[in-house]
């Protein structure tokens, strides 16, 4: 047996403490440690019945080997006669196994820097499945973390245990992300490495809305009024449909809370972003009615409703079709993120211009058939009259040879 005193448990129980690495698994590792170490001495490649004890009370570890007590060997590095095995055990009978100590003597600098190698990396791989563990549960939640550094346009967040990486695509435009400052992002997804998994989140995600509303709104989290939709152009301006299950409770009022605190707290939140809170219909005309808001809607055409397509004709007002676009076409491409619908928007003049368009389209052609129909009859007719100006000519033609014929006869 090797002595290695006390040191190694306040070791292993402060890496419990500090990293969360079960004081189990370290001694495990210890003690696979010195089975490999013995392999590699001994210059044996095989071998199932070779084990490290650990014993905690006198702070000893060595490697024992089993054995089978028979009364013939055959396999000495397997079995063992029943005389030997009463020189270790006295009350031992043929059929039993015992433990044999085999730790060679000077084995303790070997099995030193076997183990080291060993724990490390089993460290490493402890680490790498509690953080892997942990975030595979935080994926698609909201999270907390401190902002690390910038590299190469990655903002690198230190969510916990380990360092989160925000690309540049989920990073809200135009925001400045400062070394030091608390951030709230969203758990996108959780990849596994061959070192720490590498964890991405996102700082631009609708997710991101739609926990800051369960957090804020506890009407939401009581599961009396439900999120239907949230879409989101993060830094600028975010629509989110809502949906009452109790009809004393309205759900826009409960998100806006009392003058306005509960959406004031979540817009502060979200760097003074726009947020819209929009009723949810069943209805689709009036969905899209709402969704479009503020604008105002004069109507809504259903064009196409099936499993393929979702067209809606809206008409607003000359005065409101900036506003239901919106900038750059924000609006109303929101509300198509929002209620899965393709709006086409037309102002009232538009309308009526399209309207007229078309019904001059309409009976224009009307009046080219008709002319070229009555062109063809008028060839007709003259076709058909000069066949029967033909047909008189020839007939006189026959009546002149049959007299001519005649008055020779009568000569």
């Amino acid at each position: 047996m090797i002595k290695i005193g006390t040191a190694l448990f306040e070791a292993c129980e402060e890496l419990e403490r500090e990293r969360g690495i079960a004081k189990d698994v370290l001694i495990a590792s210890l003690c696979d440690a010195m089975v490999a170490a013995y392999k590699k001495h001994m210059h044996i490649k095989e071998a199932t019945n070779i084990e490290a004890i650990l014993d905690e009370q006198s702070g000893e570890i060595g490697v024992f080997r089993t054995k089978l007590v028979v009364d013939d060997v055959e396999d000495p590095d397997t079995q063992i006669t029943l005389a030997d095995a009463k020189e270790i055990v006295e009350d031992v009978e043929v059929g039993d196994e015992i433990k044999i100590e085999v730790t060679p003597e000077q084995f303790g600098r070997i099995a030193a820097q076997s183990a080291k190698q060993v724990i490390t990396q089993r460290i490493r791989e402890a680490e790498r499945n509690l953080v892997l563990q942990e975030f595979m549960d935080k994926k698609g939640t909201l999270t907390t973390g401190i902002i690390q550094r910038v590299e190469n346009r990655n903002v690198i967040v230190n969510i916990g245990k380990t360092d989160a990486i925000m690309p540049q695509k989920e990073q809200i435009p135009g925001e400045y992300y400062k070394p030091g400052n608390r951030i709230r992002v969203f758990v996108l997804n959780v990849k596994e490495t061959t070192r720490l998994p590498q964890v991405i989140v996102s700082h631009a995600h609708a997710e991101i809305v739609r926990e800051l509303f369960e957090l804020e709104v506890p009407e939401i989290e009581d599961g009396i009024v439900e999120i239907k939709s949230i879409s989101r152009e993060a830094g600028y301006r975010t629509k989110i449909a809502v949906w009452s299950n109790d009809p004393e409770v309205d759900s826009v009022g409960a998100c806006i809370g009392p003058r306005g605190s509960r959406i004031q707290t979540i817009v502060s939140e979200l760097k003074n972003e726009k947020i819209d809170i929009v009723r949810y219909s069943e209805d689709p005309v009036e969905y899209i009615v709402n969704a479009l808001s503020p604008a105002r809607v004069v109507s809504v055409d259903i064009l196409a409703d099936d499993e393929y397509a979702h067209d809606a004709m809206v008409v607003v007002p000359d005065d409101q079709l900036s506003l239901a676009i919106g900038r750059e076409g924000q609006n109303v491409r929101l509300a198509h993120k929002l209620t899965g619908w393709k709006i086409d928007i037309k102002s009232v003049s538009q309308m009526e211009k399209a309207e007229a368009q078309n019904i001059s389209n309409y009976e224009e052609p009307a009046e080219d058939n008709y002319d070229d129909t009555e062109e063809e009859v008028d060839e007709l007719q003259q076709e058909i009259e000069e066949e029967m100006n033909q047909q008189a000519l020839d007939e006189e033609d026959f009546h002149e040879d049959d007299s001519s014929e005649s008055s020779e006869i009568e000569e």
